[in-house]
């Protein structure tokens, strides 16, 4: 039990999950428990359990492989491995709102369990150029709205400040899903 951290990978129930979240409870004269959000990272679905001190868990041997995104459709992301050259689908599903982050020809962590890869990691921040927004009016900002609309590359739209053109380079934060920065080369 004590060593569940947020992000850590586990067995359970023979398949892996990663660990969302944890709370520490003291009961009254009882032992402690502690309670988890965890996710499967083969169907992404989130669970909440509680374990007891004793409870054992296997660890998930997870296998890290260097992937290039290829291309979406409306269930799969597919990518190839870097090594092999072999291509290989996770379900859209699965992988959640980091499709938003995904362009072709991106270099992502595929997370392989069994041989099957079963999901991806990103990077903590990616770099994506901004196809579409429109121009700041002077005055915007008087009114309380600093921020814009503005479509990526990739065809997702984040909110940006007004100061970011139609062209420019950003780097958006993948957990939050938040602009950052403007790159500046």
């Amino acid at each position: 039990m004590n060593d569940l951290k947020i992000g850590s990978v586990l067995l359970y129930e023979d398949e892996p999950y990663t660990v969302l979240s944890t709370q520490h409870v003291q009961m009254g004269r009882g032992s402690a428990i502690l309670r988890t959000k965890m996710k499967n990272l083969i169907t992404g679905n989130v669970l909440e359990r509680t374990f007891k001190h004793g409870d054992k868990f296997g660890d998930a041997e997870l296998l890290h492989v260097k992937a290039t995104y290829l291309y979406s459709d409306d269930s799969n992301a597919y990518f190839m491995d870097s090594e092999t050259f072999d291509q290989f689908p996770i379900g859209i599903d699965v992988i959640g709102d980091r499709t938003n982050f995904l362009k072709e020809g991106q270099e992502v962590d595929s997370l392989q369990f069994n041989g099957k890869a079963v999901n991806i990691e990103l990077a903590a921040k990616v770099e994506l150029i901004v196809t579409e927004t429109v121009d700041a009016v002077r005055g915007d900002s008087a009114q309380g709205k600093v921020t814009k609309d503005a479509t990526l590359e990739n065809g997702h739209t984040i909110r940006v400040p007004l100061f970011i053109k139609q062209g420019d380079k950003i780097r958006i934060n993948t957990d939050t899903g938040e602009y950052v920065e403007r790159v500046t080369e």
